[in-house]
């Protein structure tokens, strides 16, 4: 493969892992199923994408070292006040229905499609896990409750670093069993890899968490030394025991998440892009491998292997797991459903496929397509059930339409009861207790505290909130909550009230436009404007726009009296009126606007 088709073949990678991002988001589905589908188009079928001849012996290594960033990427979000909460049942899912899943699979491979037996147990380790690629992007479209989420997650990111070290310990013992010596090395190479793993995880997530906490590096080589070390760590760890990177970069990740002290907020938002690309290219390179032939010769069987691993496996596991827990039937229902198989069942059934066939194991090719066949048929089907089976047991949240408002002042709860009658969640927060006594009296759900807090990180309840009203008389404050809530919100979500201070500074002692967000209203109003019309007698009203009283006739009415905030369409769809937005109310649409009282005569 000369230069140009290098340069066509990477290029044409980013280009269709943009595409399939952009598609999934779209229709609101998860990415990987177009990433698949682009990776079997453009490889198999036909013929344009060869990984093998792009990378040669660089593909499995880059593909180890991808998985890891990723399992580390998700390892960072893992915090022990949440394991304190829902520790019991991750801890059963990813043990006792762990080993349930495996001897399931296991038994159901050898007797549905003739494998023999430790190829069946080989392929019972890779097929049970779920892993973070395909269940944060699933999870993003179900918005299960907080608790679901948090099981499925922990689930997902613990459960992949214990499936690739089963993998290993099976695949040694079928290696070493050649030699008669098959059950002490496989418990050698378990303690070794726990021992190795552990011990070196601990120690990077330590050191570089010093690092950080110390200031020994500059802030903005934070996400380089990140990476840097999480490939140092990864490989370290496999040189001193095969396989046991993956649990290292797991074990560093959660040391680092729970260190006291050290943010790791950046390092994560860093990550989480890379994932975002590393995932993209990887399922594309994976399924471009795919033997479209030995995958069809599969027959039938594989549909009833699919069958076994939906409906008898994943409800047993889950059964074991939540046995005595608070959870409802219809958490339980929705957890035994959602379990997709992701990036480290592909990776790890490639590698291994390849090493079991040169040792003389002719049906270990058929692990590559057996496993992807899994992976397609899950995240297919739960894809396209598991929100509307969400929504079927009343676990599903509520969409991210609600706002989060920064102040509990006087305008701050006009507005607020504004937007609850518009049928909007709303959460205020301020560090006046003053403020927050008068929100608590008029009915209105309050955090007592900075938004940008470490505690309202953790405590902080954004379940249904996708907008920021920056309402504080402070503007700092309100920059401050917009440059916190970037991230979670989008900039296009942050709004806030004009300052004619802000105006007037220069751009050194001005925050950036960034961190700042929209204003607030059509027509630029001060907090000091909105508090005195308030004061004034001006009122909050909600009117509805008919055939016979629209838009035109609205603003004939009221004139420059009305200032327009907010506008629900005929979707139930909440808008905020900007400068930078500017609102064409339509039939049906319900106004929400400060009107002021008409001059007397």
């Amino acid at each position: 493969m000369n230069e140009q088709q290098i340069l066509l073949s990477v290029g044409g990678i980013g280009a269709a892992a943009l595409a399939c991002q952009w598609l999934a988001w779209r229709l609101k589905l998860p990415a990987i199923l177009f990433l698949l589908l682009a990776g079997i188009i453009a490889g198999p079928a036909l013929g344009w994408l060869d990984p093998e001849a792009l990378f040669g012996p660089l593909l499995m290594p880059l593909v180890s070292l991808a998985v890891a960033l990723i399992l580390f990427e998700g390892s960072l979000t893992l915090h022990l006040s949440q394991w304190r909460e829902i520790g019991s049942v991750v801890h059963r899912l990813v043990t006792v229905g762990a080993l349930v899943t495996w001897l399931v699979i296991a038994l159901a491979t050898h007797w549905l499609l003739g494998f023999d037996w430790p190829l069946s147990i080989l392929f019972g380790t890779l097929t049970l896990v779920t892993g973070p690629t395909v269940i944060v992007p699933m999870l993003r479209v179900v918005r299960p409750k907080s608790t679901i989420a948090n099981i499925l997650r922990w689930e997902g990111i613990m459960i992949d670093p214990i499936g690739a070290l089963l993998a290993v310990v099976v695949y040694s013992f079928i290696i070493a069993s050649a030699d008669g010596n098959g059950l002490s090395q496989s418990l050698t190479t378990f303690a070794g890899v726990i021992f190795c793993g552990t011990a070196l995880g601990a120690a990077g997530g330590w050191l570089l968490g010093q690092i950080m906490r110390e200031q020994w590096l500059p802030e903005y080589l934070h996400n380089l030394a990140s990476l840097a070390a999480v490939l140092g760590i990864f490989i370290a760890a496999n040189q001193i025991m095969h396989e046991s990177g993956l649990l290292a970069v797991t074990v560093m990740g959660m040391w680092l998440a729970n260190m006291r002290g050290v943010d790791v907020r950046q390092i994560l938002h860093f990550k989480e892009n890379l994932s975002v690309l590393l995932i993209s290219g990887l399922f594309i390179l994976l399924a471009a491998r795919l033997d479209l032939h030995a995958l069809l010769g599969l027959g039938p069987a594989v549909l009833a292997l699919l069958l076994v691993i939906q409906l008898l496996a994943r409800p047993l596991n889950v059964w074991l797991a939540t046995l005595g827990s608070t959870l409802s039937w219809r958490e339980r229902a929705l957890l035994a459903w959602i379990a997709p198989r992701g990036i480290v069942a592909a990776a790890v059934s490639a590698i291994f496929a390849i090493r079991l066939h040169q040792a003389g194991h002719q049906d270990a090719l058929l692990l590559v397509p057996l496993t992807f066949a899994v992976i397609i048929g899950t995240v297919v089907l739960q894809s396209a059930t598991a929100r509307p089976l969400a929504r079927l047991l009343k676990v599903a949240e509520p969409a991210p339409s609600g706002f989060l408002i920064v102040g509990a002042n006087g305008p701050a709860r006009a507005i607020a009861k504004a937007l609850q009658q518009l049928g909007c969640r709303v959460l205020l927060t301020d560090s006046s207790w003053e403020n927050i006594r008068a929100a608590r009296m008029d009915g209105l759900p309050t955090y007592f505290g900075n938004p940008a807090s470490q505690h309202a990180d953790a405590h902080l309840d954004l379940v249904g909130l996708g907008h920021l009203l920056g309402l504080s008389p402070a503007g700092e404050i309100n920059a401050l909550a917009c440059a916190r809530f970037r991230h979670d919100f989008g900039h296009g979500r942050l709004f806030v009230l004009a300052s004619g201070l802000e105006k007037q500074r220069s751009d050194k002692h001005r925050a950036a436009e960034e961190h700042r967000g929209h204003v607030l209203g059509a027509s630029s109003m001060t907090y000091l404007q909105l508090a005195n019309r308030l004061h004034q007698g001006a009122e909050l009203y909600s009117t509805n726009l008919t055939e016979g009283f629209d838009w035109d006739a609205y603003q004939a009415l009221h004139g420059e009296r009305a200032h327009l905030l907010f506008a629900r369409d005929g979707h139930g769809w909440v808008h905020v009126a900007s400068p930078d937005n500017p609102l064409q109310p339509q039939q049906g649409w319900t106004l929400v606007a400060l009107i002021e009282p008409a001059p007397q005569a």
